[in-house]
């Protein structure tokens, strides 16, 4: 019995005709051999399994072929031919840079350079995996590299060429391999099943073109997979099963119930789908590449980006038709979020669930069939009429002696958490209160007239507190500063306290807005008139984003500080009062005139700033 063969070396190319896919490099090669205007090196890159080994072989064969054909192939009857055939040429050398990185290994490769070849013209060198070299074999191989003797040629092979030195791409002819398309894989497919005498469908060999994902040697691999598994018969459905693939009947389907607005329907293919043991993750991942065809399958000039055979181009191209551009734009987007937040859900079935729901009901109309579920727009004027009923109203004028309870009267119960709250950018039920307080018992000035009340959209229920004032501010609504709840405390501090609790402020700031709480450290708060503060700043732009929340800083101050009378003012800073930004150096100098000590110690020790 015969030693079997992988078909992967069994029909690997021996002639630059037989290499597929890359025309233009291979005609390249063959007119650099006729011409005999040979490089001394050479850089083959690109993927994996796309020929780069390959056409190093043919060419090196071809270069020291003493009777080359007219289109420069080698002549295969010529002793240095027929010893390359058979293994045993001395002229040609493979170093795998994988395992022969060292500086030892190039340097023992440096000694062989200096004899000249005994049969043929050439010492040719391939060098393949080139970039696993160290950096110190690289700087070993540069001289040799840039000036090899008269009968060294060098071709170097590698999968990542951006990890190679740019002094060593600058010395080599580079040569870009391009990825296997669908159509030149599965012709070379159909040739080596014709040869092994199996008979196939030529759906199984599309499904197995497109799994290889440009490589030839993975197509090959996994036909001999399928090879094995179907016994000389390849079905479309033993490749998908034998691969564990996921038919794209499926995605085509879910699809097609999406926009029908079958959220049902889906949920039972779903769980097929999930029952013949494929991941959820994998279905999302699928069908995102799936919308993304179908995408670019709507228009002529995207249409040649689709990598798949003519068959399944025809029906990207017929679903395109019944698919709106705005329902694809939308589907990829909760795709892709759900595929960002795959890994760290708990329930991954559920999510998958939600997603595929979401994307049901993207062409679902506002008054559709309540039966079916609610689409977005729905769900969104819902929590919208939840929101205006919970939002906050203006303030009423009051009519008469009687006393309202406004936001500084009842936020005295609250006490320190309501300034704590405020601090920290997080409401509390103290703070929340007064802000949504009803004046509806109270006489109005605008009694008979009906009360414009300004809308909040939903997001800014979750917002923090800087942001709700903010956003009140804007809609014309009364806001009242915090109340100071120890407004009856009057202990003494010094300028020292003033800037410790200061710091510990910034601190605390920085969990909810780090980007103030940096800011705020570089400002240094001075007591003017006890006990009022001032607060300087050198730039506008942050005293206007810090006069919103004027009133949460001198009510924190008052807290830590134990003092109601606090007064805060906030200027910009005068012309004469803005100091420059010294810069290391002149820090340094500032120090040596300011202090003789350091000086001296300077001069003595010969200290130089690093």
């Amino acid at each position: 019995m015969d030693d079997y063969i992988v078909s992967a070396r069994k029909y690997r190319p021996m002639t630059f005709d037989s290499v597929v896919g890359q025309s233009a490099l291979t005609t390249t090669l063959k007119n650099a051999v006729k011409s005999r205007k040979l490089a001394h090196a050479y850089l083959f890159c690109g993927p994996r399994g796309v020929g780069k080994t390959t056409c190093a072989r043919i060419f090196a064969k071809a270069i020291n072929c003493e009777n080359p054909t007219a289109d420069g192939e080698a002549c295969n009857e010529c002793e240095s031919c027929k010893a390359f055939n058979e293994g045993r040429s001395l002229n040609i050398f493979e170093l795998d840079a994988a395992s022969n990185n060292s500086v030892e290994n190039i340097r023992s490769l440096m000694e062989q350079t200096r004899i000249p070849p005994q049969i043929g013209r050439y010492k040719v060198f391939i060098i393949d995996e080139v970039h696993m070299l160290s950096t110190a074999a690289f700087n070993a191989f540069l001289k040799t590299l840039e000036e090899p003797p008269a009968h060294v040629i060098f071709i170097l092979a590698t999968t990542e060429k951006n990890k190679v030195l740019p002094t060593i791409l600058s010395r080599c002819q580079i040569y870009d391999f391009e990825r296997m398309t669908v159509a030149n894989t599965v012709a070379h497919l159909k040739m080596v099943a014709d040869k092994e005498g199996v008979t196939y469908e030529d759906a199984a060999l599309e499904v197995i073109a497109e799994k290889a994902d440009g490589g030839m040697r993975d197509a090959l691999s996994i036909f001999d997979q399928a090879v094995s598994f179907s016994q000389g018969n390849i079905t479309y459905e033993k490749v998908i099963e034998d691969l564990n693939v996921l038919d794209s009947d499926n995605y085509f389907n879910i699809i097609d119930k999406a926009l029908e607005n079958k959220a049902a329907d889906i949920m039972v293919l779903l769980n097929n789908v999930i029952n013949k043991g494929f991941d959820g993750g994998n279905l999302i991942n699928g069908l995102a590449s799936h919308v993304r065809n179908v995408l670019m399958a709507k228009d002529a000039q995207t249409l040649p980006l689709l990598e798949v055979s003519e068959r399944q181009r025809q029906r990207y191209q017929q679903q395109a038709q019944k698919c709106p551009t705005k329902f694809l734009y939308r589907a990829l987007q909760i795709l892709n979020r759900c595929d960002v937040e795959y890994r760290q859900s708990s329930n991954k079935r559920l999510l998958v669930e939600l997603t595929l729901i979401e994307v049901a009901q993207i062409t679902q109309p506002d008054d559709d069939n309540p039966a079916a579920g609610r689409g977005p727009k729905r769900l969104k004027s819902l929590f919208k009429l939840l929101a205006s009923n919970n939002q906050p109203k203006p303030a009423a004028q009051v009519a008469g002696a009687g006393k309202s309870l406004s936001p500084r009267a009842s936020q005295r119960q609250g006490g320190a958490e309501a300034v704590a709250g405020a601090e920290t950018n997080e409401p509390t039920a103290t703070t929340a209160a007064p802000a949504a307080a009803t004046t509806a018992d109270q006489p109005s000035a605008t009694a008979g007239k009906a009360v414009k009340t300004p809308k909040i959209s939903l997001g800014s229920l979750g917002m923090s507190f800087n942001n709700l004032l903010k956003e009140k501010e804007k809609k014309n609504v009364a806001v009242q500063e915090y109340e100071i709840t120890n407004k009856d405390e009057e202990t003494k501090f010094s300028q020292t306290d003033l800037e410790r609790e200061w710091r510990a402020m910034c601190v605390r700031m920085e969990k909810t807005a780090p980007g103030q709480a940096q800011r705020l450290k570089n400002i240094r708060p001075t007591i003017t008139d006890y006990p009022n503060i001032e607060i300087v700043f050198d730039n506008k732009i942050f005293l206007d984003e810090i006069k919103p929340i004027q009133g949460r800083l001198r009510a924190t101050m008052a807290k830590y500080l134990h003092n109601g009378n606090i007064q805060f003012s906030i200027r910009l800073a005068r012309q004469e009062e803005i100091k420059p930004v010294l810069t290391p150096l002149e820090n340094f100098e500032r120090m040596k005139s300011e202090n003789p000590a350091i000086k001296s110690l300077v001069e003595k020790l010969g200290l130089e700033l690093a």
